[in-house]
């Protein structure tokens, strides 16, 4: 079973002043699965510094397998998750928010816009979610069936050779 972190960006979700819709439906998806579990699960406001020592002191502490982040990845001013992660990642994985841009470019051009990142912090995977409940369950949906294998080669229980 592999532990999973939530970490909402929101000003307004970390204020209490707006519900957060996106980290309940990403635990609901994930815990559905039965590979996974929420051991970690914040709200942060849009603060680069914040989001940045959160996500490294899970990783650093060896909290979680993987860090999932919802909100934070458009083009408004207080938007800082893909720079935070970038700040703490080790190596990049590109290959993942392209692949959720790839997809969510099927459903609507806007797609283009996402600024999301993914990578590694020691053991731990680090991939950034849409803020909308509605694009982060379609973006997890696409991603989730391969991240299992990423992790298991992450932990070094797989061989990385693609069969």
């Amino acid at each position: 079973m592999f532990r999973a972190g939530i970490i909402t960006a929101s000003d307004k979700g970390a204020a209490g002043e707006r519900e957060d819709l996106s980290g309940p439906a990403i635990r609901e998806m994930l815990e559905e699965t039965g590979a996974y579990t929420v051991t970690r699960s914040v709200i942060l406001p849009d603060d680069r510094q914040q989001l940045a020592a959160t996500m490294a002191q899970w990783c650093d502490q060896g909290l979680v397998d993987i860090i999932f982040t919802t909100g934070g990845t458009g083009f408004s001013p207080r938007d800082w998750t893909p720079e935070a992660t970038l700040d703490v990642c080790q190596r990049m994985v590109p290959g993942i928010p392209e692949a959720m841009r790839a997809m969510s470019m099927q459903i609507t051009p806007r797609a283009m816009l996402s600024r999301s990142a993914a990578g590694i912090r020691e053991r731990t995977l680090i991939v950034n979610l849409p803020g909308s409940p509605k694009a982060a369950r379609e973006s997890l949906g696409f991603i989730l069936p391969a991240l299992g294998h990423g992790l298991d080669i992450l932990a070094g229980v797989a061989g990385e050779c693609a069969r």
